[in-house]
């Protein structure tokens, strides 16, 4: 289906070139938007029926047993991942949980098949051109639209009161300007084992690499629209609508070029404000279900530094070895990524002691006192999937992300592995968890490694935690790119939200500023230290 849809923008943009006023580029542009909205319109669509109204009784206790089976075959695996086990142990709960995933979605089949309420569900529509400029954008925004191509890729970049489109190389041209960038960008996340002069030798190089590799990415995509950002779309928002390869680019660190001189300028953020969407249409739904529903009635929930070890000091009764300093020569935000690849791996998840000290800071900077602060303990999968984060306005989480590229359906956060009692449980909100939360709030933040991640499924974009929270009724997530550094992540979160709380900013707004900011300071002047976080969704 994809590629249906890619080769008839492909012929439509060919038509427009024989005939730029005909209206080609904007019905290709709108086949675009239906191919890469119509999966996440439909899923949105029917989170908020209830097709569960009126069905058989016995298939609705089909699916808690299914659904029950499922989460005792995800804990098993994730455990197994999470512990030095062998690889036939890992195989053989793999396939026990795909079997039980078949079974599962068994049964969601007959619940559709036989719900009135989904048999009259109407098919969400994908927005036409007129309506993105009339009912998404405003003055004060461009939208950029991109769809790769084998041969050739195309660039929309609509207004509110025009279109315009720029063809671009193959999407193979672009996935290797792109990934060169992002590799020498993240170069910082340390390698299994290697020596503290190869790191430095590997960092030095990427970083003399980083510029030249901006500039060119910047160069391919930005190239025929470089005069409109250098002169009328100057200061104004850009909402990238990303495809494949360019959904792993930190837009915030690439510069403008400059088409006199084929150069580059300053960086994007310093005029523009960026945020992601996932298609103009997906952000239309957005609005639309966040405006139906009543605001929420507390500002904060922190949910932030987890236990995840039977040896933790906080444990009762445990051994309470005192905790370890990191390793000679290596940074706090070397260990938080050092653990994750370790926990990928099959080594343990450690405590993340940076995610107590931001969570802490971001309650002082809000100073509310219905502020939620769920932390040890109490940062846990009942606390996330109770109902308890439902009312708050802004929920955050601070601890481990692990995201699966296969089966995205075991990506999720990692929160307390152990109870008060010093006993082990399962602490994995996994995707199907978050899709079937019930959200008011207007911002999940994602404080956590890889969270804007995900398996690329061609015409429907990453499938990952930002669109289960999407789902799940936010219509905004800030979420990162790569292994974040501690250190980095909590100054930045520090003054994400001191904007947003004490100068009144938007969560885009305020993203810029803290990013901008961090970007002019010589510590964190990399862009590896402040241009992983991504703002995705509404900016207003």
């Amino acid at each position: 289906m994809a590629d249906t849809y890619a080769s008839y923008v492909d012929i439509l943009m060919q038509l427009h070139l024989k005939a730029p006023g005909a209206g080609h580029d904007r019905a290709a542009l709108e086949a675009a938007e239906h191919s890469r909205a119509r999966v996440l319109l439909e899923s949105l669509a029917e989170a908020r029926a209830n097709l569960r109204e009126d069905v058989d009784p016995s298939i609705l206790a089909a699916e808690r047993s299914a659904l029950r089976a499922v989460n005792a075959a995800s804990t098993r695996l994730s455990r197994l991942l999470t512990q030095r086990s062998s690889d036939a142990d890992v195989a053989a709960a793999r396939k026990a949980l795909a079997a039980a995933e078949t079974a599962y979605q068994d049964v969601q089949t007959r619940i559709r098949a036989s719900s009135p309420r989904y048999a009259a569900l109407t098919q969400p529509q994908s927005l036409s051109t007129r309506q993105i400029q009339h009912d998404v954008l405003d003055a004060g925004t461009v939208l950029l639209e991109f769809a790769l191509g084998d041969r050739r890729s195309w660039l929309w970049a609509v207004t509110s009161t025009g279109v315009t489109t720029v063809q671009l190389p193959g999407r193979r041209d672009i996935a290797a300007a792109a990934r060169a960038f992002g590799d020498d960008v993240a170069a910082r996340q340390r390698k299994s084992g290697e020596s503290a002069s190869a790191y430095a030798a590997r960092i030095a190089a990427a970083d003399r690499r980083v510029p030249g590799r901006a500039a060119a990415l910047s160069r391919i995509l930005f190239d025929g629209v470089a005069a409109q950002l250098a002169g009328p779309w100057r200061g104004k928002r850009l909402a990238i609508v990303a495809t494949g390869p360019l959904e792993y680019v930190p837009f915030a660190a690439l510069p403008v070029p400059i088409a006199a001189t084929k150069g580059v300028g300053a960086l994007l953020i310093a005029d523009h404000e960026i945020v992601e969407v996932p298609s103009a249409s997906v952000l239309a739904t957005l609005r639309r279900e966040a405006a139906d529903r009543p605001p929420p009635g507390h500002a904060l929930a922190l949910v932030a530094d987890p236990v995840f070890e039977i040896t933790d000091p906080r444990v009762p009764a445990s051994p309470a070895a005192p905790a370890q300093p990191p390793a000679a020569g290596r940074s706090l935000s070397t260990e938080r990524a050092i653990e994750r690849i370790d926990a990928v791996r099959g080594g343990p998840l450690t405590r993340l002691p940076f995610s107590r000290e931001e969570a802490n800071a971001i309650s002082a900077i809000a100073g509310r006192p219905d502020t939620l602060t769920a932390m040890d303990f109490q940062a846990s999968r009942a606390t996330a999937v109770s109902g308890a984060l439902a009312d708050y306005r802004i929920v955050h989480f601070a601890t481990h992300g692990l995201i699966d590229t296969e089966r995205p359906d075991l990506s999720g956060l990692v929160l307390s592995l152990v109870n008060d009692r010093g006993n082990t449980q399962d602490g994995f909100v996994r995707l199907t968890d978050i899709y079937n939360l019930r959200l008011r709030a207007d911002l999940v933040v994602l404080s956590a490694c890889q969270t804007a991640l995900g398996k690329e499924i061609r015409g429907e974009g990453l499938v990952g935690l930002t669109r289960g929270f999407m789902y799940a009724g936010t219509p905004r997530v800030v979420a990162s790119l790569w292994e974040v550094s501690d250190l980095a992540t909590a100054e930045l979160m520090e003054r994400f939200y001191a904007g947003m709380f004490r100068q009144k900013l938007t969560p885009a707004a305020a993203l810029r500023a803290a990013q901008r900011q961090m970007s002019q300071e010589p510590r964190w002047a990399s862009p590896f230290f402040w241009a992983g976080f991504v703002l995705q969704g509404d900016w207003k």
